[in-house]
């Protein structure tokens, strides 16, 4: 993603970010924060997408998007491309943002966006290690960062539902996590790895003490989606609705402006886990998503069916688990290196 600008060069006279022409509804900025949440989207949508929006408007000299057209966004993605040389994700995304400002927030009609082009995203194939590598990893790892590595690969989770994890999701009796929300706003069920359970429940007992001790000090409220904090109004204090791995200190919510005492960041387990990766001299460029792909790969490779690990993962359509049976092809689509047949062990071994 472009560099974020910074906040000397958004420092503007009245203009299309601050009011529209009438003065009369709230900044444009303003409102396209107001639709986000109605749509329930994650607080790292809201500054991603009002971001892109203030870098079009500044792009184009502080005019209201009302005076822009389809034109003006060809010329803004291009810019990116050409002149800011992103990555066609990070395109994608500006593309997203805008079509979401015009569409959602404008409701303007700028047709199906045909003159726009829309970077192709490259056909990546998932960096997979091995179960000797994984095991290398996790030797790596200890307390906090082992158990959330444990998790990426042994429950197959994403990063963020790693940390997102509340205490009532985690069934020691039935051995299994409920991934509440994930990614397309789905949840599912995974297991929990028996590995883990004793080192899991010393680890709740300690962040339990945290909670007692907040709430001894008059705080002790954690974040609840939706509307829940108004309808259940001692859920946000109870134990079971606690983060799983809780921050180290309190914060100031930037939504609320309420300090309370959040999860734990991403950044914490994807710099242990890029840290054992170097420290197991593997040379493959992975990072915790690829503990994610592992997993996937390893349940296919002991014989489980696609479909379970479809559910497992939590993917809307089976082709994208699809790429996992790359590697159970063993090489190139199965077959077998002509180098291979050429010399056998024993004529190896003379030369």
């Amino acid at each position: 993603m472009a560099t974020p600008l910074k906040s000397s060069t958004l420092q503007r006279p009245e203009s299309a970010i601050d009011t529209d022409r009438t003065g009369l509804k709230p900044r444009l900025l303003d409102q396209v924060r107001d639709v986000i949440r109605c749509k329930h989207y994650s607080i790292r949508t809201e500054n991603t997408y009002t971001e892109w929006v203030r870098r079009y408007i500044l792009f184009h000299n502080k005019r209201h998007p009302k005076d822009l057209n389809e034109k003006h966004i060809s010329a803004f993605l291009t810019h990116l491309a050409v002149n800011r040389k992103v990555t066609s994700s990070t395109q994608n995304q500006a593309l997203c943002a805008l079509v979401f400002l015009y569409r959602q927030v404008l409701k303007m009609d700028l047709g199906n966006f045909e003159n726009v082009i829309r970077a192709k995203k490259p056909s990546k194939l998932p960096v997979v290690f091995t179960c000797e590598e994984v095991r290398q990893i996790l030797l790596q790892l200890n307390g906090v960062h082992w158990l959330m590595g444990q998790l990426l690969y042994g429950a197959g989770l994403r990063v963020m539902e790693c940390v997102r994890l509340r205490v009532k999701d985690v069934d020691f009796g039935y051995h299994q996590i409920v991934v509440r929300d994930g990614k397309g706003h789905k949840d599912r069920v995974t297991m929990l790895p028996k590995i883990i359970v004793d080192e899991l429940k010393r680890h709740l007992q300690r962040v339990k003490k945290i909670h007692e001790t907040d709430l001894a000090d008059g705080f002790g409220a954690v974040y609840l989606p939706y509307a829940l904090e108004r309808k259940y109004r001692n859920a946000n204090r109870s134990w079971p609705w606690q983060y799983v791995f809780q921050a180290s200190r309190r914060s100031i919510d930037p939504r609320t402006g309420i300090e309370r005492r959040h999860h734990i960041s991403e950044t914490v387990p994807q710099r242990a886990i890029r840290s054992a990766i170097r420290k197991s001299g593997i040379t493959k460029a992975g990072s915790c998503h690829s503990l994610r792909h592992s997993f996937a790969t390893h349940l296919l490779e002991s014989g489980y069916d696609i479909r379970t690990v479809q559910e497992l993962l939590g993917h809307k359509d089976v082709s994208t688990t699809m790429i996992y049976t790359h590697v159970l092809n063993r090489g190139g689509k199965g077959v077998q290196s002509p180098g291979d047949t050429l010399f056998n062990k024993e004529s190896m071994a003379s030369v």
